[in-house]
């Protein structure tokens, strides 16, 4: 979700579970995507504990250099698809031309780690993502990162299948959400770990009638997913939503956008990766 508001901080307590908008506690080690539209943020684990070494080998972070404080910063997730490419949010690469050598790729490690981060050799957005107008909001906010090199599987290492054009995920299916992104509005620091959470799938028609109240509209390449205190939210943008078909993990969200994080009605909002399967 996309970062707007400036919230008092810090926040009661039992507003943990909300979405911090701002985050002036942090000063400027908070990493900051491309512009957001009014009323979005975004997005990080909410409601989610430390992930195991090796439960999500294809979880990847995103470094993307900030040529104003000349800081490394981990702002976005991804997934790890092919031994080459990676998938991750549109909105998680800055800027109308953006530079290959100011983003990198940690793999294979469930703790915040630069060192060993393999460098992205081409950048290629989905061609109908809005840059300058409704951002993901707008729809297709996927965008493949090709790596200089492909990576060789291990116990670490590994990429997550996609789902076939036919696969169904009903209302209610158990999903998981994984991320580095903040855990509540009240944390001062980012968590070192990777954060897991399972989500439900939200059936389409409802999350649309619940959207449609704060004038947001979900698209047609889009899915929900998240109950209340449940979600992504801040830092966690371009992170894969997995679930289980035929016994087999597979991808079937990317982390893209929402209102607020971890609100009973308004659940975290994905770019629907069956709607990409002929693009990728």
């Amino acid at each position: 979700h996309l970062l707007t508001g400036s919230p008092p901080c810090p926040l009661p307590l039992q507003m943990l579970w909300l979405l911090v908008l701002t985050l002036p506690c942090l000063g400027g080690s908070v990493p900051v995507t491309s512009d957001p539209g009014p009323g979005t943020e975004l997005v990080g684990i909410v409601g989610g504990h430390d992930a195991a070494d090796g439960k999500w080998p294809w979880q990847v972070g995103l470094w993307v250099f900030d040529s104003t404080s000349s800081k490394w910063n981990l702002n976005c997730g991804g997934s790890l698809i092919y031994p080459q490419w990676v998938l991750t949010a549109a909105h998680c690469i800055r800027g109308r031309n953006p530079e290959t050598r100011h983003i990198k790729v940690q793999l294979g490690q469930v703790r915040r780690s630069y060192n060993d981060s393999v460098q992205v050799a081409r950048i290629i957005r989905h061609p109908n993502y809005s840059l300058e107008n409704e951002g993901p909001e707008g729809g297709s906010d996927v965008a493949l990162l090709k790596l200089e090199a492909p990576v060789r599987p291990s116990n670490l290492v590994r990429w997550i299948r996609l789902p076939p054009a036919s696969s169904a995920f009903p209302p209610g299916s158990r999903c998981w959400v994984t991320g580095w992104g903040l855990m509540g509005p009240e944390e001062s620091l980012l968590p070192k770990n990777l954060q897991e959470v399972e989500v439900p799938i939200v059936a389409d028609e409802i999350c649309r009638q619940q959207y449609l109240r704060i004038n947001k509209v979900i698209q047609d390449d889009e899915l929900c997913a998240g109950s209340k205190g449940r979600d992504s939210c801040r830092g966690d943008s371009g992170g894969p939503l997995v679930c289980k078909w035929r016994g087999t993990w597979v991808q079937v969200g990317v982390v893209s956008w929402g209102s607020k994080c971890g609100l009973r009605k308004f659940p975290g909002v994905y770019a629907r990766v069956t709607s990409f399967l002929p693009w990728i």
